[in-house]
């Protein structure tokens, strides 16, 4: 007999099962190992099934009988009748009866009860009206449950007398949802002669080829119809979650519980299996003596889509009153002790008091546009979070991030190397034992920059000897270029200036501890470098360019081992070594669709692996009230002692958010939020950058002067002067970054020729008509354009991309656009980047301002690399949110629903500012 799970959210598990290729989201079935889309089976094709099989084994019986022949068959091959003698009742030497017979009345008294023997359980019949079990093996026994008390405790099971009660779907419930009517419940079963008990965990019969199922018995009925049945509360293997292919990272004995149930006969149970419910994080040794005496363990909660929380308390797990938290045995020989009140310890706060201070470290972190986010968002929920390190290997982006944040120890160098920095450093704090030691907050360590001019360069007396002054810095890499790369110290010879510091590897150093020493002494005052535990938070997008669409040699068979997808696995890594009580990954959307989703699965899996409580949600920037649709997914981590954060519901409405794949609208944040609720309107770009100067193609100036007053809310908004964010502000409010990419010759003369009009493109130069199927071609009957450099007014390229169905070179947007995503690249020839009014690209500041970032942060770099910068960011708004989600968990104030970000968010924040002082000083 075949049975299978049916959920009660049919959303994500409506697909057939013929269908070959399922999403991220859904369970699909593949060749590697996956656990398939298990069909709903209604409650009369369960039956029907379970008679033909019954039937089926009944005619195999029967085959099997009528094949022996009967004991006057004279087809024996032995035919002879065997003599009296016990010695000849044998067939052959090695199988005979000895001894004398049991006189016949003797065996007949000795197989009948006598008179003061009670009947065994087993036999037993109960005294209410029989029960018509599915067969000999499989029956109800013990008394039912009383009447009264079950419709108290399963009232769905009493309204009605039908067989089958279906729910109307006006009532909010799934179209079609089928409740079967009991006659009356029991708390005993007694299937192939095992008794099982309710809340016994159990095997339940699968597809052929797939392992069975697991589940807790949590309800044993007999239906008005006389059926037996019992409703299933599901447990989940790995390969059974959206972890899917990465099941490997998992303990194949762990499975997470589930509040997913549904009903089957009571024969499709196959066996008990023994489950033990463990402490979130239990020391291995104190696991390893648990699992003894059991055959899986559990510690987290699965939820679709994409959720995995820690059990906060026992009665969560639907077991009686009386149970420990150790399931499937009712002794008192538990391994795992009950806690207070049989509740597992809530979810810490840590944010007890206003003076407390989190930590974060922004891993990939560009010119930092996710982690002030959040810390903005942080610091507005009521939770002080400070980005305490950061990491990235574009220098330019490092200036920036400096530039805008002096309290952060801004380091550019790879992920993998800094991984094997903070690996060396930590040994280096166990060698000077320094481990464990008070730290005085105020301890500085003087930075590079402010040693520059302590000393004087002079002569040295001695060319061949050289004394180490002091040390400077810590790297680990091949600062030397010498293709070694090792543990280096950034040296001041004594004697000598700035301009003859050197790299020395660590092991050149010998002779020099006592300067290692109090290097090293100091960093661990001042957390140069963050130790396991130091970090609260971290977060980062790491770069997946093996996934990219503009890759045209993608591994689609194992991107994990892409080269250019390995930045996964070091982020991943990080936090396995860091152990921060937060994580928030961001990444491109591809990293759930690409090769069905398997980077996605890995990232889920490692910080379940580490037990993370982890939430996956895709967010549309515009929701968020920025003039843009970018998608992006996030994925939260929180250790098992934190409350884990949710995403915030959307606060604006969205316009063109681009093709959504049916399977990924449902991991969308406010994507089930009800049609009724009142969102903002969507930002478009003139809200955004309506107010700023008109500058020209040739403007290089990085800094001038506003000339006007804001005209938006958005405006106001964005105009905040740092002190709103905590920082120090300046006295005379100024505009940075509206420099426009210079344009050569011949592309300026291109866009001076686009007409100053909503969506016009190169389509709209002369020589160009649009033919059949939307495709451009040359129009024959006018002569081509030559610009004065002798190049065509009409580049061949702009003709060929994407195979002339394009209008977006040299595209002109609109003031009542929304721009579908800011791009790292300012060149017009293959996106619609041509503003309104002006004959210009639009400037560094207003792709800023799309991106929902503040005017007084300043980038540093070319500007190209600016450019860059504002397209790999974060929105702001977005990541602002995200802070905000996070403070509320700190705060353990957060619920189980999506959060709702303050009214009118992002304009709301900037009340935190005088909003009269914001008027007055942009005037």
């Amino acid at each position: 007999m075949i049975f299978s799970r049916s959920f009660e959210n049919p959303k994500y598990f409506e697909k057939p099962a013929e269908v070959s290729s399922f999403s991220f989201f859904t369970f699909c079935n593949s060749n590697d190992t996956l656990t398939p889309p298990r069909p709903t089976i209604t409650h009369r094709e369960g039956e029907q099934m379970a008679k033909g099989v019954k039937r089926d084994m009944k005619r195999s019986e029967e085959a099997i009988d009528s094949s022996i022949p009967s004991s006057d068959s004279k087809q024996l091959s032995r035919s002879k009748k065997p003599k009296t003698s016990p010695s000849a009742a044998a067939t052959d030497d090695d199988t005979r009866l000895i001894g004398k017979p049991v006189p016949t009345d003797e065996a007949i008294d000795s197989s009948l009860p006598s008179s003061d023997s009670k009947p065994s359980s087993c036999s037993k019949k109960p005294k209410t009206t029989p029960v018509a079990a599915a067969d000999d093996d499989t029956r109800f026994i013990g008394k039912p449950v009383p009447a009264d008390q079950a419709r108290e405790k399963w009232p769905h099971r009493y309204e009605s007398k039908s067989r089958v009660k279906v729910i109307d779907p006006s009532n909010g419930e799934a179209d079609g949802k089928e409740i079967i009517q009991a006659k009356c419940h029991y708390t005993k079963a007694v299937i192939d002669g095992v008794t099982f008990d309710l809340y016994d965990d159990a095997f339940v019969k699968a597809e052929e080829g797939h392992p069975d199922f697991i589940a807790r018995i949590v309800e044993m009925f007999e239906t008005v119809d006389k059926k037996l049945y019992c409703s299933a509360q599901w447990f989940f293997r790995a390969e059974d979650t959206v972890i899917k292919s990465q099941a490997h990272l998992i303990d194949k004995r762990r499975v997470f519980y589930s509040e997913m149930k549904d009903d089957n006969p009571l024969d499709s149970i196959l066996s008990k299996v023994k489950i033990v419910q463990l402490p979130p994080n239990v020391d291995l040794a104190e696991k390893e003596k648990a699992l003894l005496s059991y055959d899986l363990y559990y510690d987290m909660q699965y939820s679709m889509p994409v959720t995995f929380t820690t059990l906060q308390k026992e009665s969560s797990i639907t077991k009686s009153d009386e149970s420990s938290v150790i399931s499937g045995d009712n002794s008192s020989n538990g391994v795992v002790e009950k806690k207070k009140n049989n509740k597992i310890s809530k979810p810490t706060k840590i944010h007890e008091s206003k003076e407390c201070e989190m930590t974060l470290l922004d891993l990939y972190a560009g010119c930092g546009g996710m982690s002030t986010g959040l810390c903005y968002g942080t610091n507005i929920s009521g939770v002080k979070l400070v980005t305490k390190w950061a990491v990235d290997i574009n220098p330019h982006a490092c200036e920036s991030l400096k530039l805008n944040h002096s309290e952060t120890h801004v380091r550019n160098e790879a992920a993998e190397d800094f991984l094997s920095l903070i690996k060396e450093w930590e040994k280096l704090c166990k060698y000077f034992h320094l481990l464990g030691s008070h730290r005085d907050e105020n301890t500085n360590m003087k930075s590079e920059e402010s040693d520059s001019e302590e000393n004087e360069e002079k002569p040295n007396p001695s060319d061949d000897e050289f004394e180490v002054g002091k040390l400077l810095a810590v790297c680990y890499g091949d600062p030397n270029k010498v293709n070694n790369k090792k543990l280096h110290f950034k040296v001041r010879w004594k004697g000598y200036g700035p301009s003859y510091d050197t790299w020395e590897p660590f092991d050149g150093l010998s002779n020099c501890m006592d300067s290692i020493k109090e290097f090293v002494s100091k960093g661990y005052q001042s957390r140069l470098l963050p130790l396991p535990g130091d970090a609260d938070f971290i977060c980062g997008g790491p770069p997946c360019q093996g996934i990219s669409g503009h890759n045209r040699f993608r591994n689609y068979t194992d991107p994990l081992k892409d080269p250019k997808n390995h930045q996964l696995v070091v982020y991943m890594d990080i936090i396995d070594f860091l152990k921060p009580k937060f994580v928030l990954m961001e990444n491109v959307c591809d990293i759930v669709k690409f090769a069905d989703g398997i980077l996605g699965f890995y990232a889920v899996g490692r910080l379940v692996s580490m037990n993370y409580q982890t939430r996956l949600g895709i967010m549309a920037a515009g929701s968020y009230g920025v003039p843009q649709c970018r998608l992006r997914v996030f994925l939260w981590g929180a250790n098992t002692t934190m409350n884990l954060p949710q995403f915030p519901l959307p606060t604006h409405e969205v316009v063109g958010r681009g093709v959504v794949p049916v399977e990924f609208k449902d991991c969308i944040v406010g994507s089930d939020v009800d049609k009724s609720t009142k969102l903002e309107k969507s930002i478009l770009l003139g809200d955004a950058i309506s107010d700023l100067p008109e500058v020209t193609n040739y403007n290089g100036k990085d800094e001038m002067e506003y000339g006007g007053a804001p005209k938006t809310s958005y405006q106001k908004y964005i105009r905040m002067r740092k002190q709103a964010l905590g920082k120090d502000s300046s006295k005379r409010k100024m505009l940075y970054d509206h420099r426009p990419l210079e344009l050569n010759e011949d592309d300026y003369a291109r866009v001076c020729q686009i007409p100053k009009i909503k969506g016009a493109n190169f389509r709209n130069l002369p020589g160009v008509k649009v033919g059949t199927n939307n495709k451009v071609e040359w129009d024959l009957s006018v002569e081509r354009v030559m610009l004065p450099s002798g190049k065509p007014l009409v580049p061949n390229y702009a003709m060929t991309f994407v195979g002339g169905t394009s209008k977006k070179p040299f595209g002109r947007l609109g003031m009542d656009d929304v721009v579908k995503t800011v791009v790292g690249r300012a060149e017009p020839h293959n996106q619609a980047l041509l503003h309104p009014n002006q004959d210009r690209v639009l400037t560094i500041r207003e792709n800023a301002r799309l991106q929902g970032f503040p005017d007084h942060y300043k980038l540093s770099g070319p500007v190209k690399e600016r450019y860059l910068q504002i397209g790999n960011a974060v929105a702001f708004s977005v990541s602002t949110a995200l802070g905000y989600a996070l403070g509320k968990a700190v705060k353990g104030v957060c619920g189980s629903q999506p959060l709702t970000l303050p009214v009118k968010f992002p304009d709301c924040l900037g009340q935190l500012s005088s909003v009269n002082q914001v008027s007055q000083e942009s005037e």
